[in-house]
């Protein structure tokens, strides 16, 4: 009998003992008795610590207004699965899901001796993939799920790299340091090809692993650069190019490096693609459509709610770098954060920003959630005049901040995407979310 979605991914959590299993080696052999096709006739891959489900939604945006055929792989998803796979901007339906899981599970060797082993994540990739080879696209945007040269979508040869920041996370996985982890993540980049970096002072571990590996690097703050002004913002390019530009319709001040940096990635491939004044064009009416959610997301009414993914203090100066930009209000934090993160630093990069925290465990979704305990315990040692609140689960937290806050006060829910997600589940009709970050 035919399984549903939800019985699929319940399913892929238990084939493999390991949640996270870094390595090319297995995805690879089921990709080849797939047949390995091209996901697209071009592909870019998006690595980076913070600001890459942004940057592939802003190359989705302009892409599509070029009027090119575009697929996008993200994870985690916030509210449905579907969310990880679109096609032409929509997210693929359940059939579609279920078709392509079954394709994998017969390449996998199911029913035979030592039948190949996937993560969850590993299943999803291939199913993007998969979908994506079959529906005759012109460009691929693939969001590496951890670090870069391990991650399962490092499979495909990229056309083009784009490393957004390298920042301290993952660190059981990618090593102590800025450095360690950028040549973890600087693995998706290939020889001779373009590999865009969206960060002002890169780590000298990644730039040291992309000239190794000869890829074409193009530096923000070198090759090119963003002026902002009261109008909007200027683009500039070393060859010239130049191009005046409208105010990204995503909110934090940090996306006008991820927008700087999706425009880079496609003048590099742009060659034959488009003629300047249809680039300009499609740029424009890109960064005016584009839609993340949970990307300093604002949810007006008498009490505004913010949700953000944001998870570890890069993330966090950008929130703060935002608030500090608003007129004054009052503040209040929903917050629960996954075990590995650095909580420490979230909480001390926020501050007395923050009027009052909520507090919730998040040990009850994820094997690896803190426990609300933990968290306080950080709190109070990182701010000890802190003021907080603590809750069994987030929906509480949620509903203990509505009740607290005042008309005119904000609500920032944030820390994870188990967090983000149950905030925007109050807006929508919940359904089933499988993991977070």
């Amino acid at each position: 009998m035919s399984r549903t979605l939800a019985e699929w991914l319940a399913y892929q959590e238990r084939v493999n003992v390991h949640s996270i299993e870094l390595g090319l080696d297995r995805v690879r052999e089921v990709w080849r008795r797939m047949g390995a096709p091209a996901p697209a006739r071009q592909v870019i891959t998006v690595g980076g610590t913070n600001g890459k489900g942004s940057t592939v939604a802003m190359l989705e945006a302009i892409l599509r207004a070029a009027g090119r055929r575009v697929g996008a792989f993200t994870s985690p998803h916030l509210l449905s699965y579907n969310e990880r796979v679109r096609i032409d901007g929509v997210d693929v339906d359940d059939a579609a899901l279920i078709a392509s899981f079954e394709r994998i599970e017969t390449a996998r060797g199911v029913g035979k001796p030592a039948p190949v082993l996937l993560t969850y994540f590993e299943f999803g990739t291939l199913a993007a993939l998969d979908l994506f080879a079959r529906a005759e696209l012109d460009v691929a945007l693939l969001e590496v799920g951890l670090g870069g040269r391990l991650d399962a979508v490092n499979i495909i040869d990229a056309d083009l790299a784009l490393i957004t920041t390298i920042d301290l996370d993952h660190m059981d996985w990618l090593g102590p340091d800025r450095d360690s982890i950028g040549r973890e993540k600087a693995g998706i980049a290939r020889s001779g090809r373009p590999v865009i970096l969206g960060e002002l002072d890169p780590p000298a571990g990644l730039l040291a692993a992309l000239e190794a590996c000869d890829a074409r690097i193009e530096r923000a703050g070198t090759d090119f650069s963003v002026e902002r002004h009261a109008d909007g913002w200027r683009w500039h390019h070393r060859d010239g190019s130049v191009m005046e530009l409208p105010d990204p319709a995503l909110l934090a001040p940090v996306q006008y490096a991820n927008a700087a940096a999706a425009i880079a990635a496609l003048h590099a491939l742009n060659d034959e693609m488009l003629a300047p004044s249809a680039f300009f064009a499609a740029v424009s009416a890109g960064l005016h459509e584009v839609r993340a959610s949970a990307r300093l997301q604002v949810i007006r009414g008498d009490v505004s709610l913010v949700v953000d993914v944001g998870h570890n203090p890069q993330a966090a100066r950008a929130l703060a770098e935002w608030i500090d930009a608003q007129p004054p209000t009052p503040l209040h934090a929903v917050y629960g954060a996954l075990a590995d993160k650095d909580v420490a630093g979230v909480v001390a990069a926020l501050g007395s920003r923050v009027d009052h925290w909520h507090l919730t465990g998040l040990d009850q979704v994820s094997p690896r959630g803190m426990t609300v305990d933990a968290l306080v315990g950080v709190l109070q040692q990182t701010l000890p005049q802190a003021a907080y609140s603590i809750y069994p689960d987030v929906p509480a937290a949620l509903l203990g901040a509505r009740r607290t806050a005042q008309v005119g006060d904000c609500i920032l829910a944030f820390g994870s995407f188990f967090v983000a997600g149950e905030a925007l589940a109050e807006q929508v009709s919940p359904v089933t979310r499988a993991d977070g970050g």
